[in-house]
């Protein structure tokens, strides 16, 4: 059993209760995140990586996401256990010098693209400090820091202004979106926390970008108070994206403008639907952002993705996707997100916690 997962249903119970040697029961949800980091780590190769058999593109980005699912629920590294022994050869598989270019790019050698350029330095950002040695962490280090300046030098192209301060699909390109934006957005900020060097200018123009997309219909100003973001600037508001907007703003430390309080006032009436395109993918952003908004939309959000989740757990404690476009991409990502979804409760990661 999960040691971090019993030490926080322990924590609840009352201290007679557990001086009486009564070991308290995981509830569904506990029981489930335990089945689905069994299944990432039974996934994984011999060369460290945990991509689905027969998947050989996006190693890094999805062996990334993998890492940030299972130590979402407590699991470093370090931990003498079969989990953290999984986290340790997966770590050193993104660490190989050949997963990033000598630009700092960690998204071309895997097809990932920015994509996984963003998830992975995310991951990295957060495991500084975490390695196994002194070693592993420098390294940490320095593959964190050329993705960061990576990231920072593509915001810093002159872009017309409807896509300044955002990024798209590689680190050249003279567009932007919110789907590749939310990512480097976290990363940075991410960065940031662990004490990197990220300036506080480049997450302002990230912000602005993000309420550009915050979609205002001309015919009638009111919308502001109940809407969301868009896939890029003027584009109506659709759950993933208007998701994802609500999470980058949180993350980006706005959490009372009126584009915030919009957004999840928009998504509290939207119902989260399993057959939709990239519902694994918007729903990993409205748990984590509906949790950033706090109180009623929290446990709303909480409620309506362990409902939806849990029934859709197969019997080798993986989740996958129902739509096509999103089944092609594999357990491994749907899986991990739907870790990551469920770990709110949790709150381990330092990016996630408000």
């Amino acid at each position: 059993m999960l040691r971090t997962l019993l030490a926080a249903i322990l924590v609840a119970v009352p201290l007679e209760a557990q001086e009486a040697g009564k070991v308290p029961v995981p509830d569904k949800t506990d029981a489930a995140l335990a089945r689905a980091v069994a299944f990432l780590v039974g996934t994984q190769a011999a060369d460290g990586s945990i991509v689905q058999a027969g998947q050989n593109q996006n190693q890094t980005a999805m062996t990334s996401l993998a890492i940030l699912a299972m130590a979402a629920v407590g699991h470093q590294p370090t931990d003498d256990t079969r989990e953290g022994q999984a986290m340790k050869k997966a770590l050193a598989f993104v660490l190989k010098p050949e997963r990033q270019n000598p630009q700092g790019y960690l998204g071309e050698k895997d097809g990932s693209r920015m994509y996984g350029h963003g998830i992975v330095t995310l991951m990295l950002a957060e495991m500084l400090g975490m390695g196994v040695d002194a070693q592993q962490d420098q390294a940490l280090r320095d593959r964190c820091r050329k993705a960061v300046d990576l990231i920072l030098k593509s915001q810093a192209l002159k872009k017309d202004a409807r896509g300044a301060g955002g990024w798209r699909y590689q680190p050249e390109s003279m567009d932007s979106d919110l789907s590749v934006t939310v990512w480097q957005v976290m990363a940075l900020r991410s960065a940031r926390n662990a004490g990197l060097d990220v300036p506080k200018e480049s997450i302002e123009r990230a912000l602005e970008y993000i309420k550009r997309c915050y979609y205002v219909s001309k015919e009638k100003e009111g919308d502001r108070l109940k809407s969301g973001c868009g896939y890029e600037p003027g584009r109506r508001p659709e759950y993933a994206m208007a998701a994802a907007g609500l999470l980058s703003l949180a993350v980006c430390g706005d959490y009372e403008s009126a584009e915030v309080k919009g957004s999840a006032e928009w998504l509290k009436e939207q119902k989260p639907d399993f057959t939709r395109e990239w519902f694994f993918y918007g729903t990993y952003y409205y748990a984590q952002g509906m949790f950033q908004r706090g109180g009623e939309h929290a446990a709303h959000a909480r409620k309506t993705v362990e409902e939806i989740l849990l029934p859709k757990q197969g019997a080798d404690g993986a989740w996958t996707a129902q739509h096509p476009q999103e089944r092609d991409a594999g357990k491994v990502y749907s899986t991990s997100l739907g870790i990551l979804c469920l770990a709110v409760k949790f709150h381990f990661l330092p990016i996630y916690q408000r």
